[in-house]
């Protein structure tokens, strides 16, 4: 799940001349298998379950990695350069950056995410609660090009991807973001990226599919905004949430699964699906720390430095970019 969605996305006039959200929903329905994009869980709605799904007992992603922040901040704050600007791709809740603006000696601030508004609301608390560091926020999609503000061009610059958002990319998508920030932070860069790890398949079961029910009512969430965002008439108690463990592929898969036979209307366009059929919505690919080594490698950066907890959940990854 994506731990760096716009928190407080919001709801607009529909305009189907400009609506990426229309067109993703149109043409990924039409797919065969059905798909839908995990970058439109994140309403206001699934940004809020999402919190809720990151303080859950079984989901361990967010702690395992804040305590690897938190006892390897000393070490990460020692091999990174001073005066560096910090460039978070795709911030969220300011909980982990705080932790390395804490240690580290960072000259400026480079948070990065679609959500103008919640970008200004976080700037804002940053400046308050850290006077000496100048923050720059940019409001632009962080998997695709977009440019450094004039401010920070002369300073070096650290990348921080935490989160374990790398693993709802493809694993061609991986390298192509990677890629993509390493020539947007520029030659001698270097990057703190979090990566989740491959564990015991229960485990893995267990955070996807809690008891609480949070991780189903926020895949089915996706469904309620099309509702309400495209006029789609799709009955939330047709589709159950599934989420299995994809063993050959490494990866996570979450589904919303259709009760029975039915038919739905969004935008004018109808889509009948069978009793049992999928509505894919997300892979969490999880790598050992040889794969994700080798994808760093194949992607323009050398890893340096690697940390995990003690039980190998999860990792924290320190690259520099190649020459």
């Amino acid at each position: 799940m994506n731990a760096h969605a716009p928190a407080l996305a919001k709801a607009r006039p529909f305009d189907e001349q400009d609506s990426a959200f229309a067109g993703d929903v149109i043409g990924d329905l039409s797919q065969h298998p059905k798909r839908l994009s995990p970058k439109y869980f994140y309403d206001a709605t699934g940004s809020e379950l999402f919190e809720q799904i990151t303080l859950l007992p079984e989901y361990y992603p967010t702690r395992t990695e804040l305590s690897i922040l938190r006892d390897r901040g000393r070490v990460i704050s020692a091999i990174l350069p001073r005066g560096a600007a910090l460039v978070e791709f795709g911030a969220g809740a300011t909980t982990k950056v705080r932790l390395l603006l804490d240690e580290c000696a960072f000259a400026a601030y480079v948070p990065v995410d679609i959500s103008g508004d919640f970008l200004k609301a976080q700037a804002d608390a940053l400046r308050r609660d850290f006077p000496g560091l100048d923050v720059y926020p940019v409001a632009a999609d962080f998997t695709a090009p977009f440019a450094l503000p004039d401010a920070v061009n002369a300073m070096p610059k650290v990348g921080f991807f935490p989160g374990s958002t790398l693993g709802n990319f493809e694993p061609h998508e991986a390298c192509g973001f990677l890629r993509s920030a390493r020539d947007i932070l520029g030659q001698g860069a270097q990057m703190v990226i979090g990566v989740d790890l491959e564990k015991d398949e229960r485990v893995l079961y267990d955070a996807y599919n809690d008891k609480a029910g949070v991780t189903a009512r926020f895949n089915l969430n996706v469904l309620h905004r099309i509702n309400r965002e495209l006029g789609g008439n799709f009955d939330l108690g047709a589709f159950t949430h599934r989420a299995i463990y994809n063993r050959d592929r490494h990866r996570i898969e979450m589904h919303l699964i259709s009760r029975k036979a039915q038919t739905v209307r969004v935008l004018g366009r109808s889509f009948s699906f069978r009793a049992g059929e999928s509505i894919h919505t997300e892979n969490s690919y999880k790598y050992s720390l040889e794969r994700f080594v080798a994808l760093a490698r194949g992607s323009g950066w050398t890893p340096r430095e690697s940390w995990t907890d003690k039980a190998g959940m999860f990792s924290v990854h320190a690259l520099v970019a190649s020459d």
